[in-house]
C-alpha cells in the first residue's frame, strides 16, 4: 500500500477549459505521515498535459485494480479529482476517479480546526504557508517556471508538517474521546 502526498497546479479553476500544468506526489510513511520518497514534479511545459497524465498513471499505477497502490493524501482533493477526471477524458485516457478509491483529505481537519468555517480553512491559513496558489497561472503565463517549482516545494513542506502533526496528535484525541464516552 502506498500513501502519497498528492497535488496539482492548474491554469485556472475550471477543468473543462483550464489545464493541469503540474502533478506532484511524494510517498508518505503510513504510520508517521512523514515523507519517505523524493518529491516528484511532473511539468506540462516539459511533457505536454497528455504525456504528463500518461506518465503519472504509468508511474503511480493510480488506475490499478488494487485500490491501495496509490492512496492520494492531500488538501481539498475534490479539486484534483475534478481536474483528473475531466482532463484524462479530454485526452481520451481512462478517466481517473480518485474519490471512489481510498484517499485521505486533510481539508476536513482544517475546517474543524477553523471552528467549522470553510472560509479561512485553506492550507495557507491553517499552516502559515506563505500564499495560496492564485499566482500560479500568472507565473505560468509569464513562463516563470522556477517560481512555480518553489511554490510547490514550499506548499509540500507545509503540507507534510501538518500531516505529521495530525499523525502525532490524532491518536491522543481518539483516546480522550473514548475515555470521556466510556468506550
Amino acid at each position: 500500500m502506498g500513501n502519497y502526498y498528492f497535488d496539482i497546479e492548474t491554469t485556472g479553476l475550471h477543468p473543462e477549459k483550464d489545464k493541469i500544468i503540474t502533478i506532484q506526489y511524494q510517498e508518505l510513511d503510513r504510520s508517521t505521515g512523514e515523507a519517505t520518497g523524493e518529491l516528484i514534479i511532473l511539468k506540462e511545459w516539459e511533457l505536454t498535459e497528455r504525456k504528463m497524465l500518461e506518465k503519472f498513471i504509468e508511474d503511480t499505477k493510480i488506475d490499478s485494480n488494487y485500490a491501495f497502490d496509490f492512496v492520494p493524501t492531500g488538501y481539498n482533493l475534490s479539486f484534483e479529482h475534478n481536474f483528473l477526471k475531466e482532463r484524462t477524458a479530454l485526452h481520451s485516457l481512462n478517466p481517473l476517479d480518485i474519490l471512489n478509491k481510498p484517499f485521505i483529505d486533510l481539508r476536513a481537519f482544517g475546517i474543524i480546526m477553523n471552528k467549522g468555517e470553510f472560509k479561512g480553512s485553506g492550507l495557507d491559513k491553517i499552516t502559515g504557508k506563505e500564499m495560496s496558489g492564485k499566482q500560479v497561472p500568472v507565473w505560468y503565463a509569464n513562463k516563470d517556471f522556477d517560481r512555480i517549482i518553489k511554490y510547490i516545494e514550499n506548499e509540500t513542506k507545509y503540507f507534510i508538517e501538518f500531516n505529521v502533526w495530525l499523525y502525532k496528535e490524532m491518536p491522543s484525541c481518539l483516546e480522550k474521546f473514548k475515555k470521556e464516552n466510556n468506550l
